[in-house]
């Protein structure tokens, strides 16, 4: 009698724990899958795509959106290195929208000043959404001078620092 009051209930075996973690995952992934398949909408038929010129596609294929006839220019990417730490390199690449029919050799005179004030730029002055936002004013700025107000907006395409 003593042998058996002295017994622990034994806890179940990994066999079984296993079993009902897989079987629980299994089942919230399926849960998932039905409620991702109630709310998502259903995908879009096919489409009627509008006939583009050569000269206006990428690389890929696909419309190019910074076109003469839209008034944007790409600017060619500016690689250079910071003022401070100099190891550090920035590479930025901007599209000008200009008001009424763009101008290349702006264009070109203000991607050389961009270039020359990146190269006064250091990593603090930039660090962060605060610094990311002076530097876009502060080319903004730049451009706005450069062109007597006929560039309207600076795009930023891309804004890497290594």
């Amino acid at each position: 009698m003593e042998e058996t009051e002295n017994k622990q209930p034994q806890p179940p075996s990994r066999i079984v724990t296993i079993a009902a973690v897989a079987v629980l995952t299994l089942l919230a992934g399926g849960g998932g899958w039905l409620v991702g398949a109630a709310l998502a909408p259903p995908p879009p038929g096919p489409e009627k795509t509008a006939v583009v010129s050569p000269e206006a596609t990428g690389v890929e294929g696909l419309p190019k959106l910074a076109t003469e006839e839209n008034g944007i220019v790409q600017l060619e990417p500016i690689t250079t290195n910071l003022a401070y730490p100099s190891e550090n390199w920035i590479r930025l690449e901007v599209a000008l929208q200009f008001n009424g029919a763009p101008d290349v050799a702006l264009a070109e005179e203000i991607h050389q000043d961009i270039a020359a004030y990146l190269k006064t730029v250091s990593l603090q002055q930039i660090q962060g959404p605060r610094g990311f936002q002076y530097l876009r004013d502060d080319i903004q700025e730049r451009v706005d001078l450069r062109s007597d107000g006929r560039v309207t907006n600076v795009m930023f395409r891309t804004f890497v620092i290594q």
